[in-house]
């Protein structure tokens, strides 16, 4: 009998290990869920997927917009003019809402469908879907997360389900094999298959960012993990994963992850650069998800947006990708974060890989200039006096064909004469449309909230409000947005907003549905005014109502700084905040559960250093 690997006996005793540590955590989390009343995560699934299991037939009922959402599926469907929007996330304060609630836009009536279908998947967030034309129509959805009301507990999925569009069916496809259980992951469907890339894995404890590719054949129903060659992107979540129609080729750009540093104190890295994943040469006689896959770093060019992370892509027509919003965070001295967020709408020519900067653009303007250039070109060359019928019909078939080029977003020539406004963060002085109505902006707070207070405002001059994880769709030559987040200092804030743009001719933005400030619910950390519902009076999480009521109390535990450690003589207040870093931020969460709430650690580090500040005087 041949001896055992060592090395392969050392690697089980590490994993019993730390399965025996994940259960005694487990039993922990347990018992200060107990003493929460809140119920575990398994259970609560559970119950929602019984609810599901009730369902016994499809119902669908006029509606008004969706409630506000955040990191929720968008998709265009294949043969009718419609939008399909699934999950997504709503965070009101104090309480965490997850969703599993379909709703169906139809585009020419302009009205919102809620769709109830059966055996529906539990409530996710930060999920990825595709819509392929396979069996009459399918939609396609993978893993996400699911989050419990007070955010003290996490679910990784990675499940696998299709809509069958036609019959309205739901089916959780069993396939072995697959990805690991993540969410902020990417998905798109590539000619026979479904390939998957990225996300990232958080239990609350540790976490893990993920740079894998998947195929999942949507002939056989099986998955394959791809070995690509070269040198691939570094593992992160929310980046941008589009396809390269007709070439089999994708592009990776852009991205977020996050490492640990040293204890308790992690480095996030906002990722700007650009790959591409293409087949290596073509076997003959084998399949497509069979074949051999290489990584290629590229080289961007054209007016690139700057660095941020949640900003939303989506594939348009003749390989034009759009992406709106996004936030970068940045870090001060003392490990505090404060994003700024963006409302710039970028176009990515996947062939030519080359960004532009989309603008609105006065078409009456444009087509009058054109007339005077071409007025001016027949003086020029002295054929004023030509006014023959053939001559102006061949001047209105050059018009027509002029007008379509200057339309079509084939960027032939470059924009720089015609730029009159630079939008914030743009590296180069390059862009599609000429500028001659509101430019949007990252700096200013053009928060769109007059759509819904004045009614004459001019639409010409309106551009969306800044945010990141918003929804974005493309169908038949209009782009859809939907919802988002963005945050006011401590405040995070929903939308339930909707708007279309004509990407050919960008003149004005459409507004579908207005920000409705009543909507975006927040609740201090202090409040306990939440009824576990959402702003239109639908129940959150999956149609669960949320019957947990906490009572108010005027007493209060006075909590004193006696036993601080002393300050050094001469110590500054960063030097000692950051040496006694762990007492102030058991002080901070001991004035916080005290009123049986929960903070996250963003805000219990910023809120401990206060408290430090204030006892001592600052």
């Amino acid at each position: 009998m041949g001896k055992k690997n060592k090395k392969d006996k050392k690697g089980k005793g590490k994993e019993k290990t730390e399965q025996k540590a994940e259960k005694k955590a487990e039993k922990r989390s347990k018992k200060e869920l107990e003493g929460k009343g809140e119920d575990d995560i398994e259970k609560l699934l559970a119950e929602f997927q019984e609810q599901d299991r009730k369902r016994v037939q499809v119902t669908e009922e006029k509606c008004g917009a969706p409630p506000p959402r955040c990191n929720a599926s968008f998709v265009a469907h294949t043969d009718k003019e419609e939008l399909l929007l699934f999950g997504g996330e709503y965070f009101t304060g104090n309480k965490m809402f997850v969703y599993n609630d379909l709703f169906v836009y139809q585009i020419r009536k302009q009205e919102w469908l809620k769709v109830s279908v059966p055996n529906a998947p539990p409530p996710r967030s930060a999920h990825q879907a595709v819509v392929v034309s396979q069996q009459n129509g399918q939609m396609w959805l993978f893993g996400g997360e699911f989050s419990s009301h007070s955010q003290a507990q996490f679910y990784h999925y990675k499940d696998l389900w299709v809509l069958h569009l036609k019959e309205k069916r739901w089916e959780q496809v069993k396939a072995p094999g697959g990805p690991s259980a993540r969410s902020g992951h990417r998905m798109m469907a590539l000619k026979k298959q479904i390939l998957v890339f990225g996300g990232f894995h958080d239990n609350t404890r540790d976490y893990k960012y993920f740079n894998d590719v998947y195929s999942f054949n949507l002939e056989t129903y099986t998955w394959s993990l791809l070995k690509p060659s070269g040198t691939g992107p570094s593992p992160r979540s929310g980046c941008v994963f589009l396809p390269v129609s007709d070439t089999g080729r994708a592009v990776v750009y852009g991205g977020y992850s996050k490492e640990r540093v040293k204890r308790d104190v992690d480095k996030g890295t906002t990722h700007t650069d650009m790959f591409v994943l293409a087949p290596e040469k073509k076997r003959d006689g084998v399949p497509d998800h069979e074949q051999r896959w290489k990584w290629q770093s590229v080289k961007q060019s054209g007016l690139k947006p700057s660095a941020r992370s949640g900003m939303t892509g989506v594939l348009g027509t003749n390989n034009k990708a759009y992406l709106f919003g996004g936030v970068y965070d940045e870090e001060d001295e003392d490990e505090f974060l404060e994003g700024a967020f963006f409302n710039e709408l970028w176009m990515l020519d996947l062939e030519r890989l080359k960004w532009f900067s989309v603008q609105l653009k006065d078409l009456k303007q444009n087509t009058g200039d054109r007339k005077k250039r071409r007025r001016k070109k027949k003086e020029d060359n002295g054929d004023e006096n030509e006014d023959s019928e053939d001559g102006e019909e061949e001047e209105e078939e050059e018009d027509d064909e002029e007008d379509d080029e200057d339309d079509e977003m084939e960027v032939t020539q470059q924009g720089v004469e015609n730029l009159d406004i630079q939008t914030p963060g743009a590296q180069a002085e390059e862009s599609v449309f000429k500028v001659t109505m509101a430019a949007p902006s990252s700096s200013n707070a053009n928060t769109g909230n007059d759509a819904s207070s004045d009614c004459a405002m001019e639409v010409d001059s309106f551009w969306p409000s800044r945010r990141m994880n918003t929804a974005l769709a493309v169908k038949s030559g209009q782009l859809y947005m939907y919802g988002g987040v963005f945050e006011e200092g401590d405040r995070q804030l929903t939308l339930s907003d909707m708007y279309s743009l004509d990407v050919q001719r960008p003149n004005a933005w459409n507004v579908l549905a207005a920000e409705d400030p009543r909507l975006q619910e927040w609740h201090d950390s202090d409040s306990d005014d939440d009824d576990g519902k959402d702003g239109e009076g639908a129940t959150a999480s999956g149609g669960k109502e949320d019957e947990d009521s906490d009572e108010d109390s005027d007493e209060s535990m006075e909590i004193t700084f006696d036993d601080a450690p002393s300050r050094r003589e001469g110590e500054g207040i960063g030097d000692y905040f950051e040496r006694s870093k762990e007492y102030w931020m058991s002080k901070a969460r001991e004035i916080f559960e005290e009123d049986g709430e929960v903070i996250s650690d963003r805000r219990l580090l910023r809120f401990a250093k206060e408290v430090c500040e204030e006892a001592c005087g600052k």
